[in-house]
């Protein structure tokens, strides 16, 4: 951790900075997953909206 002091004495603490990376493409197999996962929340929340009207 970092720290200083000023002229009051007062210690200002500084956290230590994770290191930066960066995200890679997702692969074809992880692409399919996602479009996998997106189509049966739209069936969820479809079918959710269709039940809530037919209640009502």
């Amino acid at each position: 951790m970092y720290t200083t002091i000023n002229e009051n004495g007062i210690l200002n603490n500084y956290a230590a900075e994770p290191q930066m990376y960066y995200a890679e493409y997702p692969a074809i197999w992880e692409q399919r997953k996602y479009v996998l996962q997106g189509l049966f929340a739209t069936l969820i929340v479809t079918t959710l909206v269709l039940v809530g009207f037919s209640v009502s």
